[in-house]
């Protein structure tokens, strides 16, 4: 008896412990989540703390930016902007980017000379642009159809060894559909002479070129044989009804079985499916030639008439008054971190 007593006093001991011990656990966890929320709310005073006391000092450094903004806005001249949409072809994408930044090293170097040449120009135009830039249109269904086309093209055990996630990781700027070419310019009726030099400088070249003649005439002929293998299946399913009706003015009456009727009705559904993905494959084709037609396709134009920049984000005054007031927050933060690092060594 004793010893059963023993027994369930030593289990009540560790019973007793174990919730002691689950206890002190959701007590700690719970203390961890208040002190993270206290050192939220005691880092949003602070900030406030600090604000209120320096809010005059920045203040007038946000108020002098805002001044030598607005300075500067007005004798800054005017500056417009245009864009062009543009589908590159046959891999012509890495060339039209290099023309593109090789515009702009000219416009960075105020090569006023080059822009003329390159661009027809007189001197105050080619003086007037002041910058290039170029960049794809981030779309995500460009990348699903790309790896679709790459699933295609490779065999099922390449497409095992490279998942959706390592090529969309191989992805660059470079293999988006669709980009955007943008020039800003101090005159504003410049726009119109630029478009056609920027798309002939990769038109021209050689290889692109004979690229494109040599997948418009594979395009053509695949297109040539698909439409007679559509006319030979139409001709046979001619055929098939014309047997049909023979077979069905032969039959007398009474009790017929057919044996070879199930295998018509499966060659019917065979030619049925052929004919469709042939129709599939000509309107893929279709496609293919209206937007392999050209080296560059141009979805949109550069506007005759430029845009005006402005907004916020544009805006000089608003810019410095920001910049201002986060270079005073900046000092203010340095001189009390040096005050705080003298009396630390004290």
């Amino acid at each position: 008896m004793l010893t059963n007593q023993q027994k369930n006093n030593e289990e009540e001991v560790d019973l007793g412990s174990l919730f002691v011990i689950i206890g002190r656990g959701f007590k700690n966890f719970f203390n961890f989540i208040g002190n993270i929320f206290k050192g939220i709310f005691h880092t949003i005073i602070s900030i406030l703390i600090f604000i209120k006391k320096n809010i005059v000092k920045i203040g007038i450094a946000a108020a002098i930016g805002f001044v030598i903004g607005i300075f500067l806005q007005v004798t800054t001249t005017d500056r417009f902007e245009s864009e062009m949409l543009v589908q590159p072809n046959f891999k012509s994408a890495r060339q039209l980017y290099n023309n593109v930044n090789y515009y702009n090293d000219l416009v960075k170097q105020k090569d006023t000379v080059g822009l003329q040449n390159t661009f027809s120009l007189n001197k105050e135009e080619a003086a007037s642009l002041r910058k290039f830039t170029i960049e794809p249109i981030i779309n995500q269904n460009d990348i699903i159809d790309s790896y679709n086309d790459f699933i295609q093209s490779v065999d099922t055990t390449t497409v095992k060894s490279y998942s959706f996630q390592e090529f969309k990781a191989s992805f660059t700027d470079l293999d988006y559909k669709i980009h955007t070419i943008k020039v800003i310019s101090e005159k504003n009726n410049i726009f119109n002479k630029l478009g056609d030099v920027i798309i002939s400088s990769v038109v021209k070249n050689k290889y692109f070129n004979r690229l494109k003649e040599l997948t418009n005439e594979n395009l053509n002929r695949t297109d040539s044989i698909l439409r007679q293998n559509l006319i030979q299946i139409d001709t046979l399913r001619r055929v098939y009804m014309q047997v049909m009706v023979e077979e069905a003015k032969k039959q007398t009456t009474g009790t017929s079985i057919d044996l070879g009727g199930e295998k018509r009705t499966t060659k019917e559904l065979e030619l049925f499916e052929t004919n469709k993905k042939i129709n599939s494959s000509l309107k893929d084709i279709a496609i293919d030639k209206s937007e392999k037609y050209e080296v560059i396709n141009v979805i949109s134009n550069f506007q005759p008439i430029g845009t005006k920049i402005s907004g916020i984000t544009k805006n000089k005054a608003a810019q410095l008054a920001v910049l201002g007031a986060l270079l005073m927050i900046l000092i203010l933060l340095l001189l009390k971190l040096n005050a705080f690092l003298n009396t630390y060594k004290k």
